[in-house]
């Protein structure tokens, strides 16, 4: 038995099919019945598309962020910065913005849940352009929403890259590193 995988959700799906949404960030790769040389390729090549990793940065006085490299690459010159959760600011591709109202789209408008994510993520949210060196601007109202100060963490998530108060981020972090066990097992309890 051959079984897909979907690489940006990790769920093994019984399909025989192929299925690549390029446009979206998604895609299916068929996986012979040993799964593993074929799951190893996939992953490898889809580890391109993922934004990974810790990259600190400083706001100058302009409000401008030298936006790391490996980031640069993978979302392009056309980004959408908005507010995050935990106090933290989301940066993601423009094309891809309907990524983060995964969940809240199709609901109607009188569902209070959906309207009110998408009026957190999408009322506060700025389309921002880098510059030929690689840094944007920070609107002065996200940079408070998050109290940013000079120094600062940008985390690489999959699809999009949070920025976080560099001194915040590690007490944040000093937190998850005490209940990550606790976070993995209600969260696999939902499944």
């Amino acid at each position: 038995m051959s079984c897909v995988i979907f690489t940006h959700y990790f769920h093994k799906v019984p399909l025989d099919t192929f299925h690549a949404d390029h446009q979206n960030g998604n895609k299916w790769y068929k996986v012979g019945k040993d799964g593993i040389t074929t799951f190893r390729q996939a992953m490898s090549a889809d580890r391109q598309d993922m934004l990974i990793g810790r990259h600190d940065s400083k706001i100058d006085e302009k409000n401008r962020i030298s936006f790391p490299n490996k980031f640069r690459k993978e979302l392009g010159e056309q980004l959408v910065i908005t507010q995050g959760f935990e106090g933290s600011l989301i940066v993601i591709k423009a094309t891809q913005m309907n990524l983060l109202l995964e969940g809240s789209e199709g609901k109607p408008i009188t569902h209070k849940q959906a309207r009110d994510t998408e009026t957190f993520l999408l009322g506060g949210a700025e389309e921002v352009k880098l510059d030929s060196k690689g840094r944007f601007v920070i609107p002065d109202h996200l940079k408070k929403y998050a109290g940013l100060g000079e120094e600062v963490a940008c985390l690489g998530v999959l699809r999009y890259v949070r920025i976080w108060d560099k001194k915040r981020w590690e007490e944040y972090n000093g937190i998850l590193i005490k209940n990550i066990g606790e976070i993995t097992r209600k969260l696999s309890e939902e499944d």
